[in-house]
């Protein structure tokens, strides 16, 4: 399919939109003061280590400490066995024909190695961050180095060549890692990338020699510097974006900022220079995204209804567990067959589903609750209609058969925020629940606090109430009656005033 890549870059932040037949497909945003991480390599110190979980805390210098789970430890770096056969009967590599995805490489998990017997507190390890931080987790990091180029994955800890799984002839898998077993180093690992298909060897050497190169210079800065320290800092948004998504679909890139144009040309002049034509600097008035649409596809991706070109409609909810997507007819009522009805929605739905995923950059455990369908062959067309829209997404996904409720249980993997959480603050009034109690509830919260005050022997017969003016103008609309009662039941004066500058659930009693 045509795509474009176009980017926004100024001195605060960098934003880039790949465009898919004319239409936004993904975006990716780095705030400048708040760069992603992933990718960093840092030399750290273990801090802590909890048995219990298998894990340990390591400084790497952040202000959070980063969780390295003991399946995350490369055992041959750091493990001195007194016996070398129980070394070598770990078999820590995987087998040469597994199929592998972009970036990620098999590995034993350490079974039944205590984290305890792998680290120690006070200990210095090389690790690389897999995850950002989130929330109020630190990074996760991985003793497992990967550098990637543009055509291979360098894994220098790692003794084993794979494929990209969306390689899928086998005669093509054979030729390649035949290839890269002749050029590369032995006993150290690679990935051929997707980039890397019909590629001879002349296109992997460059990206082979730099990154040995790399790997070489980040060893002796490891061994001059103390740790904490950061040791390599992955390329930029831009960079990444320029190795990752130019492919050959890709017509062209444009950027509106005449200094990382520059540096684009540069960059694809010694590492692309077959790319260096297909970028363009932006020269127009309009801002580049209002120019290209972009602006209003990302505010629409904020809302939480998206609405089908049928009628029917989706609901995205994201919560800290989860995410539940649940799809409606909506105005949609179809013609005779109330099963074709329900099936042509679930299929419009699935279409805008994977869609909004990969925009939203929607990841982890995934809850889709299509509409019921009473026919096993409907169920079966939607869920192979949603497996075949999921190929197109470049981020791996585990998705299981439709249950008998309607539903489909996915997880997508995650390595960097949502779009919500990178644009996006929970809200300070509701705390991000996403409503906030009634003036009424509050307004009886109110009274029977008043009860349980007078109640317990006061001895005060003036009481003062501060309150929101939704609940000021309840308790005397609504319920001034009821504070009537209360005033001649129990002897009491009860005044109410208004306060603006209280939350709507917030009141203050005076005594």
């Amino acid at each position: 399919m045509a795509s474009e890549i176009i980017i926004n870059s100024n001195p605060r932040e960098i934003r880039v939109a790949l465009v898919e037949n004319n239409q936004l497909a993904e975006i990716f945003i780095e705030h400048k003061a708040r760069k992603g991480i992933v990718g960093n390599i840092y030399k750290g110190i273990v801090t802590k280590i909890l048995p219990g979980m298998q894990v340990a805390f390591v400084d790497i210098g952040l202000e959070k400490a980063g969780f390295l789970y003991v399946g995350d430890i490369d055992v041959i770096d750091l493990l001195e066995y007194e016996n070398d056969d129980e070394a070598e009967g770990m078999n820590l590599g995987a087998g040469e024909d597994s199929s592998q995805e972009d970036g990620k490489h098999s590995r034993m998990n350490n079974p039944g190695i205590p984290i305890q017997n792998l680290l120690k507190e006070g200990q210095e390890i090389v690790v690389q961050i897999a995850k950002n931080p989130l929330g109020t987790k630190g990074a996760r990091i991985t003793s497992f180095i990967t550098l990637a180029g543009r055509h291979i994955v360098y894994m220098p800890t790692v003794n084993q060549i794979s494929v990209s799984r969306r390689i899928e002839n086998e005669d093509e898998k054979d030729r390649l890692k035949n290839l890269i077993g002749d050029i590369g180093r032995p006993e150290e690992g690679y990935i051929i990338r997707t980039a890397g298909l019909g590629r001879q060897k002349e296109d992997f050497l460059p990206d082979v020699n730099f990154l040995h190169k790399l790997w070489d210079n980040l060893q002796d800065r490891s061994d001059s510097h103390e740790a904490p320290c950061l040791l390599y800092e992955d390329l930029n948004l831009i960079f990444r974006s320029i190795r990752d998504l130019f492919n050959e679909d890709v017509r062209r890139l444009v950027i509106d900022s005449k200094i990382d144009y520059e540096n684009c040309i540069e960059f694809c002049s010694s590492y692309l220079p077959h790319l260096v034509d297909k970028i363009e600097l932006y020269k127009e008035q309009v801002p580049i995204f209002d120019y290209y649409g972009i602006e209003i596809e990302i505010n629409r991706a904020l809302g939480r209804k998206i609405w089908l070109k049928s009628g029917g409609f989706i609901t995205i909810d994201q919560t800290e567990a989860l995410v539940a997507i649940d799809v409606n007819t909506g105005k949609f009522v179809g013609h005779t067959d109330p099963e074709e009805t329900i099936l042509k929605t679930n299929l419009e739905a699935v279409k805008e589903i994977v869609y909004q995923l990969r925009l939203r950059n929607i990841g982890g455990i995934i809850i889709v609750d299509f509409i019921d369908m009473a026919k096993e062959e409907s169920k079966e067309i939607v869920w192979n209609s949603l497996t075949q829209e999921l190929k197109f997404d470049r981020s791996r996904t585990n998705i299981l058969k439709i249950s008998e409720l309607g539903l489909v249980e996915m997880t997508r993997k995650r390595v960097r925020g949502s779009l919500s959480q990178t644009l996006c603050d929970p809200c300070p009034y509701c705390e991000g629940k996403g409503h906030i109690k009634s003036p009424t509830t509050v307004c009886y919260e109110i009274i029977r606090a008043l009860q349980r005050l007078v109640t317990n022997n006061l001895t005060q017969k003036i009481i003062t109430i501060e309150v929101p003016p939704p609940v000021y103008d309840l308790l005397f609309e609504e319920e001034t009656s009821y504070l009537d009662d209360i005033e001649k039941s129990y002897n009491i004066e009860v005044n109410v005033k208004v306060n603006h500058k209280l939350h709507q659930e917030k009141y203050t009693i005076l005594t």
